[in-house]
């Protein structure tokens, strides 16, 4: 994939993210700067959501650890397990919230 292809989908899964988390109506704050999101608790916690250009991935830092993501089968997949993107995202949310949180139905 190009590097702009790339950016596009990074771009566009990061807005989808946002709509999830909104539309969840957790009480999560969120804030996209320079490509990167960060989705805040109110216990203090965060989750940043990134894009590294160079290997073309999408990585999560959660409580429970950094995880990497890359584009394959038109989802993104987690670099260890395989896992989803969103489902995924979705237990680290819920751990972090403290209540549970589904984004899979969002997107």
């Amino acid at each position: 994939m190009t590097e702009t292809e790339f950016s596009q989908l990074v771009d566009a899964t990061l807005a989808k993210i946002e709509q999830a988390i909104e539309a969840s109506e957790a009480d999560i704050d969120f804030e996209m700067t320079a490509g990167i999101l960060e989705l805040e608790f109110g216990n203090g916690s965060k989750i940043i959501i990134n894009r590294q250009s160079a290997t073309q991935q999408l990585w999560v830092a959660a409580k429970s650890g950094g995880y990497h993501y890359l584009w394959q089968d038109n989802a993104w997949r987690n670099t260890r397990d395989g896992s989803e993107l969103f489902a995924s995202l979705g237990h680290y949310v819920s751990e972090q919230a403290g209540e549970k949180v589904e984004l899979g139905r969002y997107t």
